[in-house]
């Protein structure tokens, strides 16, 4: 498999920012993220200027970043400014300076530019996402409709903490009177059902949610939230004092000048454009700054990440694309409603996951892969999804499934989704068995329904392949999660 190392330095308004991506198997995984929130952004609307510590941090960060990216050997390496280096008085010359003490050359984006590659990004992160991708840093918000084609599609607002008054306490009738008036004009063109929303300040916010309801899965990409638990949300934070906000769990001491302001520019969108729905993005710019500068990108980030996913940490890297197939013609022969079944990018997903847990130790493989499963940075799935694949690989090397009392069943993938991931999981533990992980073995098999039976068939001179009382066992397991029975 083909690996790309990428670094991308992102010097914006409030945090700066090294990621050093691996590209593999058309996915992109962080393996080293560094950043300092240097405030750039802090004074210039009294001043226009860069605030001088920010500067100096950041002059800081820069030079350490530059030694880091001297023992990677890089395919390419992105070094961009956004709102407070375009806008500030200082902002030219500072942007000189890195390039003098660094060798660093830095290119400052445009409003538009910002706007498109966060709308690329958020597409890499989910490659279905529909709606009005929006970009809150530290001086600016940026909107984009994800369906857009022309660079000049999106917009840039002045509505980032800092520009509406941050760091000063604040004064919340007054601010959200302004950030109407900034919206309306633009309310009509970014109507749509759903926010993507991006920014560190705006994660912020999701992962105070998870804490204040004690959700069970704190992963922040592609997490979504309805608009009146959003709005009660940003309510509660836009509403407090500094010194309340310094109580509320999950907010950074360097954020807390800030997030009152992020809640109510959120607040505002919400009720002010009509959408119904916020989906929180871990993906954005730097992302869509990688994807974009790649010839080969339109590809399924949870097929994509699961295949590479499955490779890296399994024994049969070419295993899961054929146990798909596999799986899908059983899945063709249910008699069942299709709403009831898993979808096929599931099926292929869960398939490519299958042999994770082939280098871990037996006593403890169901539990540890389940864990894998639902923490890694796989793109291009939502909660839901992202706990129905665990379930399914727990169930593949358990033999049994989630409990139903799990927060993660009862409150995320509820009683028919765990259904159909352990049938699922059961199905690929058989498929693995049958075949001894063996791609040509399995492809002389198949299983399928027959008259509410379950019925196990080898192509003729591989009849010895069902001999074994493992495969018999593994059979009837799946027959007895449909209902049905074993023909032998």
């Amino acid at each position: 498999m083909n690996s790309q190392y990428f670094a991308v330095i992102d010097i914006g308004s409030n945090s700066v920012r090294l990621v050093i991506y691996l590209y593999e198997g058309h996915t992109l995984w962080p393996v080293f993220n560094e950043k300092i929130l240097a405030g750039l952004g802090r004074d210039m609307r009294a001043t226009g200027s860069l605030n001088p510590q920010g500067r100096q941090e950041t002059l800081t960060a820069m030079q350490r970043f530059k030694v880091i990216l001297q023992t990677y050997k890089l395919q390419a390496t992105h070094v961009v400014a956004t709102a407070a280096c375009r806008e500030a008085n200082d902002g030219s010359q500072f942007l000189k300076d890195i390039e003098d003490i660094t060798g660093l050359s830095v290119r400052v984006l445009s409003g538009e530019e910002e706007a498109f590659y966060s709308a690329i990004g958020v597409k890499a992160g989910h490659f279905h996402s529909q709606g009005i991708m929006g970009d809150l840093g530290g001086s600016s918000l940026e909107l984009r409709h994800l369906n857009a084609q022309s660079l000049t599609d999106g917009i840039s607002l002045p509505l980032g903490p800092f520009a509406l008054g941050a760091p000063a306490p604040l004064l919340l009738d007054h601010c959200q009177a302004r950030i109407n008036d900034i919206l309306d004009p633009i309310s009509d063109h970014f109507q749509a059902k759903t926010l993507h929303a991006v920014g560190g300040a705006w994660r912020n916010l999701a992962l105070i949610w998870f804490k204040k309801k004690n959700h069970p899965l704190h992963i922040v990409q592609h997490f979504q939230i309805a608009r009146d638990e959003v709005i009660g949300l940003t309510r509660f934070i836009a509403n407090l004092s500094p010194t309340s906000l310094e109580r509320v769990p999950g907010i950074p001491k360097r954020r807390l000048d800030n997030i009152g302001y992020a809640a109510l520019v959120l607040q505002c969108l919400m009720e002010r454009l009509g959408f119904e729905t916020i989906v929180f993005s871990a993906y954005g710019l730097r992302e869509g700054l990688i994807i974009d500068s790649l010839a080969d990108h339109e590809h399924d980030p949870l097929i994509s990440g699961c295949q590479a996913f499955g490779a890296r940490q399994g024994s049969h890297s070419g295993l899961g694309p054929v146990l798909g197939d596999w799986a899908l013609k059983f899945y063709e022969s249910i008699n069942e409603k299709t709403e009831l079944l898993p979808t096929d990018r599931l099926i292929r997903a869960a398939a490519h996951l299958s042999d994770i847990g082939a280098l871990m130790h037996p006593d403890h493989r169901a539990e540890l892969a389940r864990e894998m499963v639902l923490r890694a940075p796989i793109p291009g799935q939502d909660h839901k999804e992202r706990v129905f694949l665990a379930a399914a690989v727990h169930s593949r090397y358990s033999g049994q499934s989630l409990p139903e009392s799990s927060d993660l069943v009862t409150r995320i993938l509820g009683e028919e989704g765990l259904l159909q991931a352990t049938r699922l999981g059961l199905l690929l533990r058989l498929g693995c068995d049958l075949s001894a992980k063996s791609v040509k073995l399995l492809q002389h098999s198949k299983v399928y329904q027959s008259n509410q039976e379950i019925s196990l068939k080898v192509d003729e001179g591989w009849e010895g392949l069902l001999l074994g009382d493992q495969t018999l066992k593994r059979a009837r397991s799946l027959a007895i999660a449909f209902g049905m029975r074993l023909k032998e």
